[in-house]
């Protein structure tokens, strides 16, 4: 049986949330964009008021990305990892995927952010897997849009989406002896998956979860 070390993205490996870094970027790239600003802060307060879903909000937010060729997002994302989203991230994170991958352990990143530009997280040469949130694409199949194929990969649908992927590879897992590293107690489902789960920067204690300062 092979073990797993189990990483959130926004706030456990990396310094800021990696969405809001996208779109950021992207209006860097293309001004013009700054005009999806205020449908973006009324999506991200619907949802934090409960009148979105964090799906819905998701998919209002990610407005920005219709359109887009894919072959122009390759190309995107590959900039916005290597101007962006490599400087985030904490360095205590990238040691510990290190240390646990020299143990033996499996990498798995699993994160409710998109995962076109998440993969570029490959780049990270530890990384064995990213599970993230899937965009549908036109009818073409050729450009993206902010719609989410299935469901926002966040609190139980981790848990599914893992164990999907665990099926496809063939893979039998000691989750007693696996970890997992969140910021959030939204992903209770999967530290409840492990023997070993952490909380990163968590501002208050917990009574049964060890909580870890990265810098």
């Amino acid at each position: 049986m092979e073990k797993l070390a189990i990483f959130d993205v926004d706030f456990t490996l990396t310094r800021k949330e990696t969405l809001i870094q996208f779109y950021s970027f992207m209006v860097k790239k293309n001004p013009k964009l700054v005009r999806h600003l205020p449908k973006n802060i009324f999506s991200g307060l619907s949802y934090l008021t409960g009148k979105l879903t964090a799906h819905e909000s998701k998919e209002r937010f990610l407005g920005f990305i219709n359109n887009i060729h894919e072959d122009d997002m390759k190309e995107i994302v590959k900039d916005f990892y290597e101007k962006r989203l490599s400087k985030i991230l904490y360095k205590d994170a990238i040691e510990t995927i290190k240390d646990l991958k020299k143990q033996g352990f499996l990498i798995y990143l699993i994160s409710a952010s998109p995962e076109f530009y998440l993969n570029e997280l490959y780049n990270i040469k530890e990384i064995d897997m990213i599970i993230g949130t899937k965009m549908k694409r036109n009818e073409e199949g050729l450009k993206l849009c902010n719609i989410i194929e299935g469901f926002n990969c966040k609190g139980e649908e981790k848990v599914k989406r893992l164990k999907e992927v665990l099926k496809t590879q063939g893979k039998e897992i000691d989750f007693e002896n696996s970890y997992m590293f969140s910021d959030s107690l939204s992903d209770l489902p999967l530290m409840n998956l492990v023997g070993n789960p952490r909380l990163i920067n968590f501002r208050k204690g917990h009574e049964t979860i060890e909580v870890l300062r990265w810098r």
